[in-house]
């Protein structure tokens, strides 16, 4: 089983748990489809706008053994709030940048 590293937007930690992160990973479902169930070893948020934390907290949780980094749907999609993270781009591309291709990113979860 892959290990896999969640970041979160800490603007929506107070209204989800990250409960469906953490379900849909465990059954290898919507954004874990292609890798299979993972286990998840770290859940994580950005740090707060623009996310600059978002880096050093991926390069930890590989560190500490995840395979994968995903962004959460929060992130990505605005969920459940309905507005997406303007600054998931760049944010994305630096993680990308400093982890290199050994580690696979995802951009969502569910």
């Amino acid at each position: 089983m892959m290990k896999a590293g969640i970041i979160r937007c800490q603007q929506t930690e107070d209204m989800c748990p990250g409960s469906t992160d953490f379900k849909i990973a465990q059954e290898g479902k919507c954004a874990f489809a292609e890798t299979g169930p993972v286990e998840i070893i770290g859940f994580v948020s950005c740090g707060g706008c623009p996310g600059k934390k978002a880096v050093t907290r991926a390069k930890m949780m590989v560190e500490r053994g995840a395979q994968i980094i995903a962004f959460a749907s929060c992130i990505k999609n605005g969920n459940p709030i309905g507005f997406p993270c303007p600054h998931f781009e760049k944010m994305r591309e630096a993680v990308v940048k400093k982890l290199g291709a050994e580690v696979k990113v995802i951009e969502w979860t569910h």
